[in-house]
This record gives structure tokens, sequence and C-alpha cells, in this order.
């Protein structure tokens, strides 16, 4: 694998000069572990294997290099694997556009199925997809595709090592994918809701082929505790760069998140740089029985908006976050216990989209919207979010709130 990995730039300039096929082998834009270790243990597997192979197989992280710091697990866990940030090829080192004009591109996506609308023209390249989520649409019928619900898409990758010739496995791709899926698994818990015995299937097999593996609890716990490092990110590093729904996650727990030097100075500077009226904060940590425990803050100067947010989430029925009202420390914030843990992220946009956004939102037709990605170091809530909703123009909210507020049906006119 690491032979692989340090070869692959060489490998696309000499393509790029002969004008040879390039296949891509590309994650998702959340960039996280699952779809990092996939793309990376995919393209490895497809180079050894296929026939006489004319392309060379290139994996590529969905993200510009600048931003993978961001991603503490991924890093330290290639670093411990002794493959270098400097030998990866990141999306905006690759023209994947000019590639596919110019005829060279094939494309497999790897834990992500449906392309953003920035990349449409990319779709007649796809010939692979290989996800653990529902599919959302079909393909043509010359891709070939892999649909299952899995905890992991390193377990169908796995699976399909698994089935090739023996020996193609090495230790570095098999403790990749090992550390992979138990950390997307929660460590195989079945209280966190996510494994499947396929997950637990795969795990089992890369122990068995390489019995020198770390134990699950050592590997776990490290890579939890890389997630979860983040003393060295400013907050704008923590809130990310993708609010276009004022939502992020954070992860830590709330009372040490709010003691962060300045933080509220930083809410509000990190909203007017971006026009956003207020943002939503979901933290997330585990105990030492990996059980989730969420908590969230509502942040806004607007009080009609703030309270209008706080009204819905504590309103919501589908599902109940059941949340407790914390003491927040300033009357611009609202802060709760949210006593349902398995709502993430993706659960908590549609109750926002019915209180703020509505069909009456202005932000272009819905099918040019780019969905944002998870933010670094994410747990990969179903990303591209699959209801993601408009960017909210925050005079629009602020003038539907008001609206709201006096009594007047969302869509009615002014």
């Amino acid at each position: 694998m690491e032979r692989f990995v340090e070869g692959n730039r060489a490998a696309l300039q000499e393509h790029v000069r002969r004008h040879q096929e390039i296949h891509v082998v590309m994650g998702n834009e959340a960039c996280d572990l699952d779809s990092t270790v996939s793309a990376l243990a995919l393209a490895y597997f497809l180079a050894k294997t296929s026939p006489a192979p004319k392309a060379t197989f290139i994996p590529v992280l969905n993200i510009p290099r600048a931003d993978f710091a961001l991603r503490t697990e991924t890093t330290f866990l290639l670093r411990e694997q002794g493959i270098p940030a400097t030998s990866l090829i990141f999306r905006d080192e690759i023209d994947l556009g000019g590639l596919h004009r110019a005829g060279l591109l094939s494309l497999t996506l790897v834990d992500h199925h449906v392309l953003p609308g920035t990349d449409a023209a990319l779709e007649e390249a796809v010939v692979e997809v290989l996800d653990h989520r529902p599919l959302e649409r079909d393909r043509a019928p010359g891709c070939q595709v892999t649909a299952e619900l899995v905890g992991s898409c390193a377990t169908l990758v796995t699976e399909r090592i698994a089935q090739g010739p023996p020996g193609v496995l090495d230790r570095t791709t098999a403790t990749l994918l090992h550390g992979t899926i138990l950390l997307d698994c929660i460590n195989l818990s079945p209280a966190a809701g996510k494994v499947t015995p396929r997950d637990v299937a795969c795990v089992s097999l890369l122990e068995a082929r390489f019995p020198e593996l770390p134990p699950r609890d050592t590997i776990f716990e490290a890579l939890q505790a890389a997630k979860f490092d983040v003393s060295g990110l400013t907050t704008e590093q923590m809130l990310g760069d993708e609010l276009a729904l004022a939502i992020s996650a954070i992860y830590m727990d709330l009372e040490t998140f709010l003691r962060r030097p300045s933080l509220l100075q930083d809410l509000d500077a990190f909203c007017q740089a971006r026009g956003y009226a207020g943002l939503v904060a979901m933290t997330i940590s585990y105990n030492e029985r990996n059980e989730p425990s969420r908590q969230l803050a509502v942040y806004s100067q607007h009080e009609t908006l703030r309270s209008t947010m706080c009204r819905a989430l504590e309103e919501a029925t589908m599902p109940s976050l059941h949340l407790q009202p914390l003491l927040s420390p300033w009357s611009c914030l609202g802060t709760y216990t949210q006593g349902n843990a398995l709502a993430s992220r993706k659960k908590v946009l549609p109750i926002l989209r019915a209180a703020l956004g509505g069909p009456g939102v202005t932000g272009g037709p819905e099918e040019e919207v780019v969905p944002p990605p998870t933010p670094m170091n994410s747990l990969v809530e179903e990303c591209p979010l699959a209801q993601a909703v408009p960017p909210l123009c925050p005079q629009d909210v602020l003038e539907r709130v008001s609206r709201i507020a006096a009594g007047q049906p969302p869509g009615s006119p002014k």
C-alpha cells in the first residue's frame, strides 16, 4: 500500500503526458476516515487485480489539501501506518473536469453515490459505485453498483478484497480497514446503533488474517482520542466552513466548548463574516461504554430568530429531541442537553427547515443547491446530507420569522 500511494503522483503525471486513461477512486466531500480509507484501499486493490490495466488507479481525497489537517483521526491513522500526507492527491490537485473532457477519466465513487451539482458533468464518467446507504437515484446500465446497509463503507471494501486473489491484502491495508470499521461502528457497540453482522464479520476476518493487529479497544480509543482532539483548532475551524444551514457538529462536551476564550466574540465574528443570522451547534461526546451524549446550543443576536429556532427544536416530534434547558452564560445563546442521542444533524435539519425554510425561502432551484459536507472529523451521518436545504439569506429568514411572530402563515403575501 505505501509504495502504491507514493507512486500515485508520478503515475498520474505520466498518464496525462501520454494521454492514457486515469481511473479515479473518490470518496465524498466530507472526506472522513471511511471515505479516505475506502478510496485508498479500493484503488490499491483495483491496481493489483485489474488484468493488464491500461489505466492508472488514483485515489483522490475529495477536499482541498489545506483542509486535511482538520481530519484529525485520518491524519493520525495514516501517519501511524507510514503514509505521508505529501503522497496523497487532493481534489484541488487534479483537474477531473479537464480529464473527462479529454476522454481520459473513469470514476469510481466510494462512500457516496450522488455527485453534487457542481460535478454534474462528471456523472458520465462514473463506472462504479460502492456505498453503504440506500440509493437515491438509478445509475446508468453500464455502472456497477454495490449499495448495502452496513455500518461502514470500509466493510464493503473489505468484502471486495476478501473475494479477490489471495495475497493482495497486506498488513497496512488491513490495519487501515480494521481501524476504520471499528471507529465507524463505535467499536462494534450495539448501543450505538450503527454496527451490523457484516461489519463484525469483516473485523473478525481481518483479525484472523493478521493476528498482530492491535486489540480493538486500543485502536478504537486511539482513533476516538484523535477524532476528538481539537485542542489545536480555532473556534472557526471547529465550526467549519460549510454552514450554509447554520448548523455544525462539535466534538467535545458543551461545557468545555463554552469555556473557550472569547467564544461569544468568535461566534459573532463567524456569523457576520459569512452573513449568517445565527447557528446551531450540536456537540457529541462518548462515555467509557461508548454511549453517545449530545448537547445543543442555539446562537443568534436576533432575539426573535433565536426564540423561533429554540421553540421549533423544543417542540419537535419527528423526531423528539427530548431537550432539557441548561443555564446559559449569555442571553443570545440557548443551551440544552439532548436526551435523544440518536438524533444527529441529519435529523435536526428538517426541523429547522420546517421552522425557518419552507418553499417560500429564496435560494435558487432545489436541484442547483449543493448540500454542505459533514464537517471535519465527523461521524459520517449520511453525507452528503440527503435532506439538505438551500442556503438561508439572513434578510429572508428575519422577515419570515417576523411574520411567524405576527401570526402570519409562511408563504403568505407581505
